[in-house]
C-alpha cells in the first residue's frame, strides 16, 4: 500500500469502520443544534452554534466553553465544559491551548490504551483508512486536526476515556455493537434530509467552487447544522457506550481531582458529550452553569 493509492480490496475490507468512525467524528460537531442567525442567543445548553450574516450564509461555526459552580452558592471549585471540533482553525487550537495552561487538570477523551503519549506537532500515522480520511478532510477543507495542534504532553493533562478493550466490553455489556449504531445513525439522518437534492447540488457546486475549502466548509456547517438530532436516535434509555459510558469513566476522573482539592477543571471532550456532561453535572455533583464564553472553531468569513 503506498501513500498515493488505496487499493479497492483494501478499501472494501475496511469501509465499515471508515463509516463508523465518520459517524462518530460528525457526532462531535452535529450534537448539539447550533442557533441559526447572527445575534440571535443561543438556547442554555447549547454547545455548538452556526453564525449567519444578514444573508443567511454561515460565516463562523463556533464552539462554547460553559463554567458549572456549586448550586448552593460557592465559588469553587469551577468544572468548565469545553467542548471540541475534531478538525479546526489552527487559531482555534491555539486558543485551546492558551486556556488550557490555566486549569488544575485538563480532563481529555482518547480511546488508546493506558500510557499512551500524543506527541506534540507530529502529524497522525498513514496506515490506517481512518487516518487517511482524516488528512484527505483536513487537507480539503484546509483545516488541522485536534491531536496534532493540541498540546497533551502539558503535566495538567489527564487522559479520562475508556480503553479499546474496555469500550469493547462496555458495547457487549449494552448488547450493542458497531453496525447497529451505524445503521441508527443512517436511519435517523435519512429521516432528517428533508432537502437532499438541494444538498446535492450545494456539494457539487462547491466542489467547482474557485474558493474550494470555503465553499465545502459552508455546506457542511449547515449539514452539520440539520442532523441536530442524530444524536439521540443512536442510543436507547441507557444511552450508548460511546456517548454516556465514555461520559461516566471522565466523571469519576473529575471527582477524584475535586475530592483531592483542585479549584479549577476542565472536560475537553466531542460537542457531542456536552449535553450529557451537563445533565450529570447538575444532578450528580449539585452544580450550575454560571457562564458560556464562544470559540470559532472554523472563520468562514
Amino acid at each position: 500500500m503506498t501513500r498515493k493509492g488505496f487499493p479497492a480490496m483494501a478499501l472494501k475490507r475496511f469501509a465499515p469502520w471508515v463509516c463508523f468512525w465518520l459517524v462518530v467524528a460528525t457526532i462531535a460537531v452535529a450534537a448539539a443544534e447550533p442557533a441559526r442567525a447572527e445575534g440571535q442567543k443561543p438556547k442554555e445548553g447549547d454547545y455548538v452554534r452556526l453564525v449567519r450574516d444578514a444573508s443567511d450564509r454561515p460565516v463562523a461555526f463556533d464552539t462554547a466553553v460553559v463554567r458549572f459552580a456549586p448550586a448552593d452558592g460557592r465559588a469553587v471549585p469551577t468544572v468548565d465544559l469545553v467542548a471540541a471540533v475534531h478538525i479546526g482553525d489552527g487559531k482555534y487550537y491555539d486558543e485551546l491551548n492558551r486556556r488550557f495552561r490555566t486549569y488544575d487538570s485538563v480532563l481529555y477523551e482518547l480511546i488508546a490504551p493506558a500510557g499512551t503519549k500524543i506527541p506534540e506537532g507530529q502529524e497522525l500515522p498513514t496506515n490506517n483508512p481512518v487516518s487517511v480520511v482524516q488528512k484527505l478532510l483536513r487537507d480539503v477543507l484546509e483545516l488541522q486536526f485536534q491531536l496534532e495542534r493540541v498540546r497533551y504532553n502539558r503535566p495538567n493533562m489527564v487522559h479520562a476515556d475508556m480503553t479499546p478493550d474496555q469500550l469493547a466490553q462496555a458495547m457487549r455489556d449494552r448488547g450493542e455493537s458497531v453496525f447497529s449504531i451505524l445503521m441508527r445513525m443512517m436511519i435517523q439522518s435519512m429521516a432528517q434530509q428533508n432537502a437532499s437534492s438541494a444538498s446535492d447540488v450545494q456539494l457539487l457546486m462547491a466542489l467547482f467552487d474557485p474558493n474550494r475549502a470555503l465553499a465545502l466548509k459552508r455546506v457542511m456547517a449547515e449539514q452539520f447544522e440539520s442532523l441536530g438530532g442524530s444524536l439521540a436516535a443512536i442510543g436507547g434509555p441507557q444511552g450508548t457506550s460511546l456517548i454516556e459510558g465514555r461520559n461516566g469513566v471522565a466523571l469519576r476522573v473529575l471527582r477524584e481531582k475535586l475530592y483531592a482539592g483542585q479549584r479549577n477543571v476542565a472536560i475537553f471532550y466531542g460537542a457531542g458529550h456536552m449535553k450529557d456532561f451537563d445533565k450529570r453535572l447538575r444532578s450528580d455533583f449539585g452544580m450550575r452553569p454560571v457562564k458560556t464564553e464562544w470559540i470559532t472553531a472554523w472563520d468562514m468569513k
